[in-house]
Formats: C-alpha cells, sequence, structure tokens
C-alpha cells in the first residue's frame, strides 16, 4: 500500500484517482452515463452514485482490483474500461501477505520540546494529565447498576454549581460481572477495564459500587488493580450497606465528600505530549479513505512529532493491511505482537458471519465498501505513516508514545472503552454514514468525511473533512486543523457531542469466555 494520500483534488474532476497502478477511480459525485473518467478519454459506462469505483482499464476475471496500489479483491468477471466495480464484481478471498518487519521504520523527528504544542489541562499528583475532571461511580456488576445511576443522576448541574472544576458526575454502568469464569482472561479484562477507568486520569475520585456475592468481588477487584480504598476511592457494597436506597443514600454521601477533593483540581498549561488520542472510524464510508482517516493520519504525525502518543484499535478492521503496519514497526517483537493478535481473531471467529471473515455492515456497503480489506484500508490510514512503536492487549495502560495499536473489536463502544482503559484522555472518531457517539470520561471529536452527511448533522459532527472532496482544503490543512481541534477541545472546549449529553451509555467492556 502506498503510504502516500490521493492527489490534491481536482474540483472539475468528476473522479479521483488514489494511486498511479490503480486500476479504478473513485467517482467524486453522481455521474450520469457518458461522462468522461480520466485523462485518457474513458467515459462511465452506466450511472453512479458519489463514492462509487469505475474501472480505468480492462480488468480481467480473477485480477486484483487494487486501490491506493492496494489488493481490496478480485475480479468475479471481466470487466470492461468505465463499468462500475459494486461488490457484486469483487470476489472477496485471502491472499498472501508480505509482513517485511520493521523493513520500513523511520523514528519520528520529534521537535525540541521549546517548539511543542501545549494545552490547558489538569495534572495529577502522579504526574499525568488530564483533559476532563469528573467523578466517576463504577459497578462492579450489573446487579449494581441502578443503584449507581440513581447515585449519579442525583448530582444536577445545580448542585454540583459550588464545584466549577468538576466536570460532572458519571456512572459506568456494564452488563457483566457475574455468571462468567471466576479465573483467566474474561474477568482479568474485566478488571483491568474497570480499573483503567478508576485510575483514569480524567476521573478524579471514583466510588465503586458491587452487590456483594457477584464474582467480580470489589475486593478482589481492587487488589488485582494494586489498589487501596483512600479519600478519593471509596468503596460500597449493597448487601452489607443495607440494599438498594441505603446504598443509595450512602453512595450520594460519598460522593458530596469527595467532590471537594476533585474540585481542587485546576486546569494549567502543559506539553502536548501528555496527550493520548484514542483513533475511531464508524459507519464508514468510500471517502473515509480519502478525506476524514488521512486527514486524522496527518494529525496524528503532527501530534507524534509533538510527543504525543496516538491509539490506533479495532483489530479486525486493520485485517488484509496489517503488513503496512508491521513494516513501519520499531522492532520485530513489535511487529510480532500485531500479527499474533490477528492470527487470534481469525481463530476466534472462524466460521462466524463476522467483517473480518469478509462482509461488512450494511451501512459501509452502502457507503461504497465491497468488503474488510477495502474497509481496513481507510481505517488503518487515520494512524498515519509514521513507526509503529508497541502493541497492546485490551485496556493495558499505554506507556508508549507515538503511534501503538490496542487489540481491540471493532464495535466502536467496545474499541474506545479499551482506549481510555488504557489511558485516552481524548478520542477522534471518523465517520462517512453519520456514527452518533460521544464517551465519558475522554471528550470525543467526530470528523464528517463528505459535505453532504456534515450538513445534515451538523449538530454532531465537529469538522467537516469533506471540504477535501470539495476542493476547498488539502490535507495538510486539515490535518493542522485537526491538530488545533485536538488541544482546544483538550483545554476544555466543549465537543459537539458534549453539547449533546452523549456518553453515559458507552462504557463497554469487550466480554469474551463463558456465560453461565
Amino acid at each position: 500500500m502506498s503510504q502516500e494520500s490521493p492527489a490534491a483534488i481536482v474540483i472539475n474532476n468528476p473522479v479521483i484517482r488514489m494511486h498511479p497502478a490503480d486500476n479504478l477511480v473513485i467517482a467524486r459525485l453522481d455521474l450520469p452515463p457518458g461522462v468522461p473518467i480520466a485523462d485518457s478519454g474513458l467515459v462511465s459506462l452506466q450511472a453512479v452514485h458519489a463514492g462509487d469505483k469505475i474501472a480505468s482499464r480492462a480488468i480481467a476475471k480473477g485480477e486484483p482490483i487494487l486501490k491506493y496500489d492496494t489488493t481490496i479483491g478480485f475480479a468475479l468477471t471481466d470487466i470492461a474500461p468505465g463499468d462500475p466495480i459494486g461488490s457484486n464484481r469483487i470476489e472477496y478471498r485471502e491472499f498472501d501477505r508480505d509482513y517485511a518487519f520493521c523493513e520500513a521504520y523511520q523514528p519520528s523527528a520529534l521537535l525540541p520540546e521549546s517548539e511543542r504544542a501545549t494545552f490547558m489541562g489538569f495534572v495529577r499528583e502522579n504526574g499525568r494529565a488530564a483533559t476532563r475532571n469528573y467523578v466517576g461511580v463504577i459497578a462492579t456488576v450489573n446487579c449494581s447498576a441502578t443503584v449507581i445511576r440513581k447515585i449519579a443522576e442525583w448530582f444536577t448541574p445545580e448542585r454540583l454549581a459550588d464545584y466549577p472544576n468538576v466536570d460532572g458526575v458519571v456512572a459506568f454502568v456494564h452488563s457483566t460481572g457475574c455468571g462468567m469464569e471466576q479465573t483467566g482472561e474474561p474477568i482479568e479484562l474485566l478488571r483491568r477495564t474497570i480499573g483503567g477507568y478508576i485510575t483514569h486520569s480524567n476521573i478524579g475520585a471514583a466510588l465503586v459500587v458491587g452487590l456483594g456475592c457477584e464474582r467480580n468481588q470489589a475486593t478482589q477487584l481492587l487488589a488485582s488493580q494494586g489498589l487501596q480504598e483512600s479519600e478519593s476511592l471509596r468503596v460500597l457494597t449493597m448487601q452489607q450497606v443495607g440494599g438498594t436506597r441505603a446504598t443509595i443514600d450512602a453512595g450520594i454521601e460519598a460522593v458530596r465528600q469527595m467532590l471537594p477533593i476533585c474540585n481542587r483540581a485546576t486546569r494549567q498549561r502543559m506539553p502536548a505530549s501528555h496527550l493520548k488520542v484514542g483513533l475511531q472510524c464508524g459507519g464508514s464510508d468510500t471517502f473515509s479513505s480519502i478525506t476524514a482517516n488521512p486527514a486524522l493520519g496527518r494529525a496524528v504525525e503532527i501530534l507524534t512529532r509533538h510527543g504525543g502518543t496516538a491509539i490506533l484499535s479495532e483489530t479486525p478492521e486493520i485485517y488484509g493491511v496489517e503488513h503496512t503496519l508491521t513494516r513501519r514497526a520499531a522492532t520485530p517483537d513489535v511487529a510480532q505482537k500485531l500479527v499474533d493478535r490477528v492470527r487470534w481473531w481469525k481463530r476466534y471467529s472462524e466460521g462466524r458471519d463476522v467483517q473480518i471473515n469478509g462482509k461488512v455492515a450494511p451501512g459501509n456497503s452502502d457507503g461504497g465498501l465491497a468488503n474488510i480489506f477495502e474497509k481496513s484500508l481507510g481505517s488503518a490510514m487515520k494512524g498515519g505513516t509514521g513507526p509503529l512503536m508497541e502493541v497492546y492487549k485490551y485496556a493495558e495502560p499505554v506507556t508508549a508514545s507515538g503511534l501503538v495499536f490496542m487489540d481491540t473489536p471493532g464495535y466502536d463502544p467496545v474499541s474506545a472503552t479499551g482506549q481510555i482503559a488504557g489511558g485516552a484522555n481524548l478520542i477522534c472518531f471518523t465517520t462517512g454514514r453519520g456514527s452518533m457517539f460521544g464517551a465519558k470520561p475522554a471528550p470525543s471529536i467526530k470528523l464528517a468525511t463528505n459535505s453532504p452527511m456534515y450538513e445534515r448533522l451538523s449538530q454532531d459532527m465537529d469538522i467537516n473533512c469533506g471540504e477535501i472532496l470539495d476542493g476547498t482544503a488539502d490535507m495538510e490543512a486539515m490535518g493542522q486543523r485537526i491538530f488545533e481541534r485536538i488541544l482546544a477541545i483538550a483545554s476544555g472546549e466543549e465537543s459537539k457531542s458534549e453539547s449533546l449529553g452523549l456518553g453515559d451509555n458507552e462504557f463497554v467492556p469487550w466480554q469474551i469466555g463463558i456465560t453461565g
């Protein structure tokens, strides 16, 4: 795969060619039959929609279909120049990929510290930086979900008026914690995720609430994460406190006692090297790989030059282009970790009708994506073109700087939950179809791939990367704009998803293993 972004969009050209070696072009807008599709004088043979693929030369049956000089499938039939290349003409099948460990590795050129950007963040006692300052109320098990919601809901804006440095009290509800294996990876993963939220830099104080008889016992949860109760970490057990009403009252009182502690935090100027940005995409379309994803990749390249960290994830959505990451890995060990996680997913999903085995979601298909190879091609671009510095399991603490990878599912709330548990203090989320997503305690910045969707859903979208497609902004300028918005929102500016109140239902730990 070429590491270059598409050439500058020519607004009077109805199609876009991503790479000279490609045998297709992308319709920039809806086209009737007979429109010239390339400088060679070829014309579209049928009407196509914006984002559709069109053959730029004759393609023989069985020949690779190339986009960004990368195989996204194989021709099911002979395809004439000017013919549309729909999903019904592309065969999904496995093919060999050369992982070429570390072959293209080049270290990032870090800026001198005196030239690095800054933002206004909260500094925690352990030196970590926060972009928000919440009190978290966290359930050990679904059985305490109602209780923690009632506790958090009590703290209305009016009741928090005396604590101007506190962004809110948020409940982290989930659907597991019992009826699961008592030992092994599933419960370790759950505890690691909850522990990551308890200790997250954007959580100034935390209350953990359990039922009492669940498998994920609060005492064992804290011990497994090396945590102890303190003035800013409290634990309540419903069966000991006296039931639902009594625990709600006790929880409200516990949070009231922690609010002054949380409110002590004040924003101060700090370097952008403290930022850890989770990279997400959802509701993708053909233009994801042409506008928003490579533009976010440019912003990541800027961030990492300033010493910051970007977390690429969604393992099923890099499948087919994982070799472009292993080639840029800092060490063979890092590359092997990524290959191991991809192979784990292939075993885990064997025989299942999930996207890593080819077929993408209906919205992705309607957006012009043929299969997981084409979706992955765009998804991986969010990480930019820099070196891959480390690979983490789900919800593991992210300690390396630069571009890193975290193994997560492709399902956005589950993936973002793992990133936040690992330390992401901000999320950047690209979308072509219009995904409605927000996260707490990490603010989410939404990046639209095309102008029609942005205009239709402007209350949800923060930045219109469709300007690249319109010819009113170039890739470099858009990357810089995204980076500047990252700094502004990290400093306290409200994102669109925050203004809508999103984020109260997006804590979704990854559930693996047996429920019984």
